[in-house]
């Protein structure tokens, strides 16, 4: 039997998921279903959900050993899938709380970008979309969430500039709403969660729905193009 490379865990009326495959908790296959494992057993009505990494590593995106493997199928499987669970948490009908844990490159952005509200642990640690520098195209569904996240001034450099961002400089680019001590990282997490969780149902999702309605769009329709031509 495969170890479960996202965990799901509850505090009160929290949520959390987990992720931690021991290296850089990449989205391969397994990790992906993994996650919408633990997503199908979250409530959909009530409390909030919290997502998080190991101390040091949130996530460092795609499974490369699949990105470079040539095996065009098992590329555009992995990345349609991938991308299919980002949008499925932006339109999580619940809070979804990011605790970025440590670095978060190119997907591990893009994830961030899907939560509701962003809490980064201070340290040696950074975050952002690295696709021009490792001459990669940014495909539309994931271009359009960070397009949605970042702030006016830091789009350019965010996106083109491919400029990777501390923690802390994270929250004036819009990646990030708070960075704390690692220490303090999941406790004021679960603080925020909690306040979100007492959001009422169906008004939360209601109003959630008509919030991310234009990028939650936009990212479907292009997902859609992306699997007729697969």
């Amino acid at each position: 039997m495969k170890e479960q490379l996202a965990q799901l865990s509850s505090k009160d009326e929290v949520s959390i998921i987990t992720l931690d495959d021991g290296k850089a908790n990449v989205f391969s296959p397994q990790m992906i279903q993994d996650i919408n494992d633990c997503l199908d057993k979250v409530s959909t009505e009530s409390g909030a959900l919290i997502i998080t990494g190991r101390e040091g590593m949130f996530s460092a995106g795609f499974d490369l050993k699949i990105i470079t493997s040539g095996d065009m199928n098992a590329i555009a499987e992995m990345s349609i899938s991938g991308f299919r669970l980002l949008s499925r948490i932006l339109s999580f009908p619940r809070p979804v709380i990011a605790a970025c844990s440590g670095h978060g490159i190119a997907l591990g952005t893009f994830l961030l970008c899907c939560c509701d509200y962003r809490i980064g642990a201070k340290g040696e640690y950074m975050v952002g979309a690295n696709e021009m520098r490792t001459n990669m195209v940014i495909p539309i569904p994931i271009l359009e969430l960070i397009k949605f996240r970042v702030s006016q001034k830091h789009k350019y450099r965010a996106v083109l500039g491919a400029e990777m961002y501390s923690i802390d400089a994270a929250v004036d680019a819009g990646l990030m709403d708070e960075a704390v001590k690692q220490e303090e990282l999941m406790e004021l997490a679960l603080v925020k969660a909690m306040d979100l969780a007492t959001m009422g149902h169906p008004s939360y999702t209601l109003t959630k729905d008509l919030f991310i309605k234009e990028v939650a769009t936009k990212v479907n329709s292009a997902l859609d193009e992306l699997e007729a031509k697969k």
